[in-house]
């Protein structure tokens, strides 16, 4: 899964969000993966996070309280 959203603000820029299976090695835990690019370039993003699966509740919670 994977989901592109032009980001706000900028005339190229993009947020990428993307589920990444196993990203530290075999065994390890899917996370969200959640990259910005002000270029454009979804693939290669200047910013990145990797948030737990287990944890996007939470963090959806709490971006909906700074919203």
């Amino acid at each position: 899964m994977s989901k592109t959203i032009k980001l706000s603000g900028t005339k190229k820029g993009v947020i990428n969000v993307t589920k990444i299976d196993e990203p530290y090695g075999a065994g390890s835990a899917s996370v969200a993966s959640i990259g910005i690019s002000l270029v454009g370039n979804a693939g290669e993003p200047e910013w990145k996070v990797h948030i737990p699966l287990e944890n996007i509740d939470e963090v959806i919670e709490a971006l909906k309280e700074l919203k």
